[in-house]
């Protein structure tokens, strides 16, 4: 289910593929809602100097979608220094969008600069 929905997909399916942890939770939120919470997000990790891999897609990918009820679940990586939020459509078959990258205080290559994560998956 983890296509190229955003540039964050591939990394969170290599994170699964290597036996990540996986969550998927109760609930439903409308995906116009979800995008009020990650458009602000987004904003504090840019004046922070930080970006989330996948964040601004993923706003976009979620304002499109409107008052579809979605569903969020998280991905982790087996050596907890990364960590990947996902939208899934309501039945919880398909990924509408994935967010993420490695933790706060996890040593980065310039190029691979990911910040703002926490256990939460932010």
């Amino acid at each position: 289910m983890l296509g190229e929905q955003t540039p964050a997909c591939g990394p969170a399916r290599d994170a699964l593929i290597a036996w990540g942890a996986f969550v998927v939770w109760d609930g439903l939120i409308p995906a116009d809602r979800l995008a009020h919470t990650c458009r602000v997000r987004f904003r504090s990790t840019l004046r922070c100097g930080h970006t989330v891999e996948g964040l601004a897609a993923t706003v976009d990918i979620l304002e499109q979608t409107g008052e579809e009820l979605l569903r969020i679940g998280c991905i982790d990586a087996v050596d907890e220094s990364s960590v990947f939020t996902i939208f899934l459509n309501a039945a919880a078959t398909a990924v509408v969008a994935c967010a993420g990258g490695p933790r706060s205080g996890t040593p980065q290559t310039p190029s691979a600069s990911v910040g703002g994560t926490e256990r939460d998956g932010w």
